[in-house]
C-alpha cells in the first residue's frame, strides 16, 4: 500500500554546517539579511558530555547547534565536529530567497556576494523581475528572486 507523500510530514528545513565558522556567518546573515537567532547552543552547553573526537581541544566554545530565521524561514546550523576547520564546501543544496522588490533583490543580491562568487548576474528574465545565482563566501549557493506574475495565472 502506497503512503501519501504528505503523510506525517509537517515541515522540510535546511540544516547547514560551517565547519568552525557558525558565529561569523550568522552574524553575516543578520546584517545582510535581516536574520534573528532563535536558539543557539555551544558544545560547552550540552547537557551531555560530547565525544572528544567530535569536538577537538579548542573547538568547545564552536557552536553545536541554532535556529535562525531569515524572513519567515527557519534554518538550522552548526559548526560540525568541528575536526577539520575548514571552509564550508556545500554541494547540492541551494537556497532560494525571494524578495519583495527588485530593489530589495538588488540589494540582497549584492551584499549576499560580498567575498563570494557570482554564478549568474542579477538580471530581468521571463519568470522573473530580477533573478540571479550566486555562491556566498562560506560556500553557500543562493538564488535571489523578485518574482513577475506569470501571464494568464
Amino acid at each position: 500500500m502506497a503512503v501519501k507523500a504528505t503523510s506525517g510530514i509537517s515541515h522540510v528545513q535546511a540544516y547547514l554546517a560551517f565547519q568552525g565558522r557558525t558565529e561569523e556567518a550568522l552574524a553575516f546573515y543578520e546584517k545582510t539579511l535581516g536574520a534573528q537567532v532563535l536558539f543557539k547552543m555551544r558544545f560547552t552547553d550540552s547537557p551531555e558530555p560530547c565525544d572528544p573526537k567530535m569536538v577537538p581541544p579548542g573547538t568547545e566554545h564552536k557552536i553545536m547547534h541554532c535556529e535562525f530565521k531569515i524572513g519567515e524561514t527557519t534554518l538550522m546550523a552548526t559548526d560540525g565536529g568541528c575536526g577539520e576547520l575548514k571552509e564550508s564546501k556545500f554541494q547540492g543544496v541551494t537556497l532560494v530567497i525571494e524578495s519583495k522588490t527588485p530593489e530589495d533583490a538588488e540589494r540582497i543580491y549584492d551584499e549576499l556576494g560580498l567575498g563570494g562568487q557570482v554564478l549568474m548576474p542579477l538580471t530581468k528574465t521571463f519568470f522573473a523581475k530580477k533573478f540571479g545565482m550566486l555562491q556566498d563566501r562560506f560556500g553557500v549557493n543562493w538564488m535571489v528572486l523578485c518574482s513577475e506574475p506569470v501571464p494568464g495565472a
